[in-house]
């Protein structure tokens, strides 16, 4: 029998990844004071994305996740939010309507704060200072006093969450997710794009399918769905401390949700089976993300299914594979037989960033070509399995920055001091997030035609 879970029954584990606050009686009452704070999500959202994801692993929808690497408190502003939003919506068009099915959007917002590392500490020439873990811990500036860890900055990014929550609310609800607002933001994408004649068909088609809604009597006039949507906030569950705090008994069911945003994930650093962050996520009824990186086998994966969704409850666990360019082939297929014999209901949703993170002229970048390579290479997995390609995990933003090289304007090493603004990991920009929604939509479409092929007639049938 499993052992009986609590919301605080994770500080009893072993575990990673975590700030050592220098004083113990600051961050208690921190968390106290946040425990005593208003949800930020409700239950009922939590559920309804749960229903919703559910459909993807059926095949019958798919997952757009993606957002900010972290967040960060110098960069939070209306506008910031706006333009991650729109990019978000023109990517969710062309999805759409290239997989003939609803994309489940989730941003990676409104609480994608922490940030595990590599290594405890960052060394600058002789100067060596712990590092850098987001600023819901500590500060960027690389000096003594902004690296050491300060509960109260866990206040700072829960007033940020909600803030940032209340303006997505209304952006999706009050008319700025306009189905026809964000199909002329994708045409304005497509005329200005270097690669505009690879884009334009689509484009065409999707005026050509709304010119006949018009025509037809629907428009976001008389059908207010076309001109609402909902988005989902989600972010990796790093620090248990605020996680906990926000954990809150549903009063129509009487289970736990953590109600710091609607999904939360475990990391392919912190997702050790008998650790702390495997513990706490156990006993939430969220959806739960699991990053799976090459060092995961196939036991190892159905250890963890049997403690996150003992139950196997559709939409409850989302596989977020990242294994890099060139290895998807390696790892991949073991992972979906396992999961396939097991019968476990399991979204499959490919990260193409994090396996493919390198260092040129001094900066983090990822190569546009590798990222797409790997998304090519999962949909061809899942092709040749049988299995649904059910989603992609990305960081990007809706600003013009030089982060990641490649893409149709063809951002070189030398260009990547020109924006570099990210605080962690680089980032696609707006322009090379759109366009690898098109090159998804191709295989979307691609998945779309080999399931509706006949199958081949049988003689004596």
């Amino acid at each position: 029998m499993p052992e009986r879970w609590s919301p605080d029954s994770w500080r009893s584990k072993p575990i990673v990844q975590v700030p050592e606050y220098p004083d113990p009686k600051a961050l208690a009452e921190v968390e106290g004071q946040l425990a005593s704070f208003p949800p930020l999500v409700f239950a009922g959202e939590a559920r309804a994305l749960k229903r919703s994801l559910a459909r993807v692993g059926a095949g019958e929808a798919f997952l757009l996740q993606g957002g900010d690497c972290a967040e960060s408190f110098a960069e939070h502003s209306a506008n910031n939010i706006r333009d991650f939003f729109r990019v978000f919506l023109q990517m969710a068009v062309v999805l759409t309507f290239a997989g003939a099915s609803p994309v489940v959007k989730v941003g990676r917002i409104a609480g994608q704060f922490a940030k595990p590392r590599s290594s405890p500490m960052e060394k600058r020439g002789d100067v060596e200072l712990p590092a850098y873990r987001g600023d819901i811990v500590n500060d960027i500036a690389f000096t003594p006093e902004a690296r050491i860890p300060d509960p109260r900055r866990m206040l700072s990014a829960y007033r940020q969450s909600a803030a940032t929550l209340n303006l997505l609310r209304a952006f999706a609800t009050g008319g700025y997710a306009n189905l026809s607002n964000a199909h002329q933001w994708m045409l304005g994408f497509v005329k200005e794009s270097p690669q505009s004649a690879r884009y334009e068909a689509l484009a065409h088609r999707i005026t050509e399918a709304l010119d006949f809604m018009r025509a037809c009597g629907i428009d976001p006039e008389s059908h207010p769905e076309m001109r609402t949507t909902d988005f989902y906030t989600s972010h990796e569950a790093l620090l248990l401390g605020f996680e906990q705090a926000m954990t809150r008994v549903d009063s129509t069911s009487g289970d736990w949700y953590d109600t710091s945003g609607h999904m939360i994930w475990i990391g392919d650093r912190t997702r050790q089976p008998d650790h702390a962050h495997v513990e706490f996520a156990r006993g939430v009824k969220n959806p739960i993300g699991l990053k799976c990186g090459p060092s995961l086998k196939p036991d190892g994966l159905l250890r963890l299914l049997d403690i996150l969704d003992p139950e196997r409850e559709p939409g409850r666990i989302t596989l977020i594979c990242r294994f890099g360019a060139g290895k998807v082939g390696e790892h991949l297929p073991a992972l979906i037989d396992t999961v396939r014999r097991a019968a476990r209901p399991v979204v499959w949703s490919c990260d193409p960033m994090h396996g493919n993170t390198v260092t040129a002229n001094g900066y983090k970048t990822r190569r546009f070509e590798q990222i797409v390579q790997e998304v090519r290479e999962f949909f061809g997995v899942h092709a040749a399995e049988g299995t649904h390609a059910g989603g992609i995990h990305l960081e990007m933003t809706g600003q013009a920055v030089t982060e990641c090289t490649g893409g149709a304007r063809a951002i070189s090493d030398t260009d990547l001091n020109d924006r570099y603004h990210t605080v962690c990991d680089p980032r696609l920009n707006a322009d090379q997030a759109i366009e690898l929604a098109f090159l998804v939509a191709d295989l979307l479409k691609k998945e779309k035609a080999e399931q509706a092929r006949p199958l081949p007639a049988v003689a004596g049938l």
